[in-house]
């Protein structure tokens, strides 16, 4: 798998280009904002859009999706459809946030745990990791090592999860039970911020570390 990260929005939002090396067939994650720049890196990439892919329903991850669908003429996948009321709060959120109104939202085909994406040769394992948003999807690379969390897990830190129907310790749970487990080597691509693994997180990140037993 080949990717390239392409910040974008005011929250310097990490959507990834990704692309099967053998097929140039390619997705795009969480494409927030920013549509002509992302449109340039798909061109000067020279590989053809298959599909969006959208880990879950926050304005800067999924603000640019419509319009990248409609430009390209390909579905828009995920996230999971417990993030509906999000995706449907567009406008709402664009107001809160103070930026150009966002219409409502609906993915060509919602995803759960156990789902899987192809793009090109490449497949992609959904895992459900609520907490964050309820509906929150990540996509794992096996092959390539790779995990694309969005605001699941960051270098160094958590998903905030005082929004609407997040859960702190569901989001703990989630990144303890499906995350760590794909291994120490597994890097992954955060929704802001540098790239970093599961098993630099496992030993450093202050909220991932385990309490010393009681004296």
């Amino acid at each position: 798998m080949k990717y390239h990260i392409i910040p974008v929005t005011a929250f310097s939002q990490n959507c990834s280009l990704i692309w099967c090396e053998h097929t140039q067939q390619a997705a795009l994650v969480d494409p927030g904002g920013d549509a002509e720049k992302i449109k340039a890196e798909v061109a000067r990439r020279g590989v053809t859009l298959s599909q969006i892919l959208l880990t879950h329903g926050h304005l800067d991850h999924v603000g640019a999706a419509a319009e990248l669908a409609e430009h390209y003429q390909v579905p828009i996948l995920g996230p999971d459809k417990e993030d509906a009321f999000w995706l449907g709060g567009l406008p709402a959120q664009s107001q809160m946030f103070g930026l150009e109104e966002c219409a409502p939202l609906i993915p060509t085909q919602w995803l759960a745990e156990g789902d899987e994406v192809k793009v090109g040769e490449m497949t992609l394992k959904v895992l459900h990791c609520p907490g964050h948003t309820p509906g929150h999807i990540v996509f794992i690379n096996q092959q390539a090592r790779i995990a694309l969390v969005g605001d699941v897990l960051f270098n160094g830190g958590v998903g905030r999860s005082d929004f609407p129907r997040g859960d702190h310790q569901a989001l703990i749970n989630a990144i303890r039970t499906k995350l760590l487990p794909q291994g120490d080597d597994m890097g992954f691509i955060p929704g802001h911020g540098s790239m970093s693994s599961f098993g630099h997180e496992r030993q450093t990140n202050p909220f991932l570390r385990e309490a010393p037993p009681p004296r």
